[in-house]
C-alpha cells in the first residue's frame, strides 16, 4: 500500500468573484499524499505548497462553465456558449452553506455581501459569512474535454476540516450524521478512504484484506475487469464468425485447387514424365494455394485498415470514452504486429486448404494424365 486517506465529500460550496456565482457540488477533500498520487495535470498552477495550513482548491477544468452571472442561476456557458469572466488566478470568495446562501437568496432576506474576512479572522458563526482563498491551480483541459475530474474540486482535507468546524461550530457541518436529538457528533464521519496499491499486481490482495475488515471496496481494476469480461465475449463471437469465414474460405481454396488440377491433369503428367520429383509438385501447388491466401489477407487487411479509419473519423465521438484506445484519440487501432500475423495466418490457411489437392497432384498416373485431353 503506497498511499492510504480520508476522503470527505458531499458538501457543497458557493464560489463568488465579482458578479459571478459558482456552486461547487463536487468538493474532494483529501491527504496532501493522496492529491500528490493523482498525477493531476495542471493547465495553471498547481498542488498547494508543502506544509501550507492555507486553504486553496484545485479546479477541474470544466467548473467554469458551472459559474453564472443570471438572476435565474442558469450558467452563463450554457445559455451563451461563452465562458463567464472568472480568473481564477484572483481571489475567490466562499460561502460554506449552500443551503443557506441559496434560501437567502429566495426571500430575499439579504446578507452583508460586502463584508470580507479570511479564514484567519475571528467569527462569531454565521454560516453566510464568506471566506477569501486563493485557488491552488486549474486542470489542463477544454470546455470540450471531458475528465473524470472535470467537474470536481480538490483541496486538502485539514485544512478543510479546520475550516469547517471553525464555520460549523457547535453546528451540524452538511452531510455529517446527527444524535438522535439533532446535535452534531464531535467526530468526523469520512464518505470514504482513498487507498494507492504500490503495484497493480497486489490490488487484489488489498481488496480483499479490506473487504474482510467488513468495508465495501472498489477499484479501477473492478471496471477494468468489467469490461475485459464484455470484451471476451464480443471476442468470442467475432471469433466465431471469423472462424465460420476461414473455413469458407478453406472450403473455396480447396475447391479453386481441385479445379486447377483437373485443368492441369495433362500439364501434371508431362511434369512427371519428364522427371520432376514429386515433393516440387506438392510444393508447387502449396505455394500457389499459399499465394491464394496471401492475396486474400492483403485484401481483408486493406479492408480492415479501412474500416477502422471510418471508425476513428466518425465512430469515435459516439462509442464512448471506454471505447477509446492507442493514444487516446482513436477507436480502433490495428498494431503492425497482428496485421503481419493476419497475413502469415491467411497463408497458412491457404496452404493447409490446398495440401489434399497437392497430394492429389502428386499421386496422379502419368500416363493417364498425358492421355487426359
Amino acid at each position: 500500500m503506497k498511499v492510504a486517506s480520508p476522503v470527505l465529500e458531499g458538501i457543497s460550496l458557493v464560489a463568488k468573484q465579482g458578479r459571478y456565482t459558482g456552486q461547487l457540488y463536487q468538493v474532494t477533500a483529501m491527504s496532501r499524499e493522496a492529491l500528490e498520487s493523482k498525477n493531476f495535470e495542471f493547465g495553471q498552477g498547481g498542488l498547494p505548497e508543502v506544509g501550507s495550513s492555507e486553504l486553496q482548491f484545485i479546479y477541474g477544468n470544466q467548473v467554469i462553465c458551472d459559474f453564472s452571472s443570471r438572476k435565474d442561476g442558469m450558467p452563463d456557458y450554457w445559455v451563451t456558449q461563452e465562458l463567464p469572466d472568472v480568473d481564477f488566478d484572483k481571489t475567490m470568495y466562499y460561502y460554506f452553506d449552500a443551503d443557506a446562501y441559496w434560501t437567502s437568496q429566495q426571500s430575499d432576506t439579504g446578507y452583508d455581501d460586502e463584508e470580507e474576512s479570511s479564514d484567519d479572522s475571528t467569527q462569531n458563526t454565521a454560516p453566510l459569512k464568506k471566506y477569501k482563498y486563493k485557488t491552488a491551480g486549474v486542470l489542463a483541459g477544454g470546455t470540450e474535454d471531458y475528465y473524470a475530474y472535470s467537474y470536481s474540486v480538490y483541496c486538502d482535507i485539514e485544512p478543510f476540516l479546520a475550516q469547517l468546524k471553525k464555520v460549523f461550530r457547535n453546528k451540524v457541518i452538511p452531510n455529517q450524521p446527527t444524535t438522535k436529538s439533532g446535535k452534531p457528533y464531535k467526530t468526523i464521519y469520512y464518505d470514504s478512504v482513498y487507498v494507492r496499491v504500490d503495484d497493480i499486481e497486489n490490488i487484489d490482495a488489498v481488496q480483499k484484506e479490506i473487504r474482510e475488515l467488513g468495508y465495501k471496496a472498489y477499484s479501477d481494476s473492478d471496471s477494468i475487469k468489467s469490461q475485459q469480461k464484455q470484451f471476451r465475449t464480443i471476442q468470442l463471437v467475432l471469433g466465431c464468425i471469423g472462424a465460420v469465414s476461414l473455413f469458407v474460405a478453406a472450403i473455396g481454396i480447396a475447391n479453386t485447387m481441385m479445379m486447377s488440377i483437373y485443368e492441369r491433369t495433362k500439364e501434371i503428367g508431362v511434369i512427371k514424365v519428364l522427371g520432376c520429383n514429386l515433393s516440387n509438385i506438392r510444393t508447387l501447388f502449396l505455394m500457389e494455394a499459399a499465394f491464394i491466401g496471401f492475396i486474400g489477407g492483403v485484401i481483408g487487411l486493406a479492408l480492415s485498415y479501412t474500416i477502422s479509419a471510418i471508425l476513428n473519423r466518425f465512430g469515435a465521438s459516439f462509442l464512448g470514452e471506454f471505447m477509446i484506445v492507442g493514444d487516446g484519440s482513436t477507436a480502433s487501432y490495428i498494431p503492425p504486429w497482428l496485421a503481419l500475423a493476419a497475413v502469415v495466418f491467411a497463408m497458412m490457411v491457404g496452404m493447409i486448404a490446398g495440401f489434399f489437392p497437392a497430394l492429389r497432384a502428386m499421386r496422379l498416373s502419368p500416363l493417364a494424365a498425358i492421355r487426359t485431353e
